[in-house]
């Protein structure tokens, strides 16, 4: 049964990632649909469809996350499993703390 579980582990989910405030301005978007099975996977993707916007990989590598309302703090955002359905919030740093 190992093998079921790994399968069902990597197995690629759809939800929606939402930016805010410098991340929403630099995706030109406020939110938009993923379909991974982790945080990494669905940041990668996410770079790469807005590659014509340099400045927003610049924005996403100061942001932190919340998964489905959990912050990810500083966990390996590989290890952090994207639930069905689920949503990312990605939060760049505010002023004033």
């Amino acid at each position: 049964m190992r093998g079921s579980t790994e399968t069902e582990t990597a197995r690629v989910r759809q939800g929606v990632i939402r930016y805010w405030a410098a991340a929403k301005a630099e995706a030109g978007t406020a939110e938009e649909p993923y379909r991974a099975a982790t945080l990494a996977e669905a940041l990668d993707a996410a770079r790469q469809l807005h590659a014509d916007r340099p400045k927003f990989a610049q924005v996403l590598g100061l942001c932190s996350f919340l998964v489905d309302g959990a912050p990810v703090g500083t966990r390996d955002h590989a290890t952090v499993e994207l639930a069905e359905g689920g949503t990312v919030e990605v939060l760049p740093p505010f002023a004033g703390g």
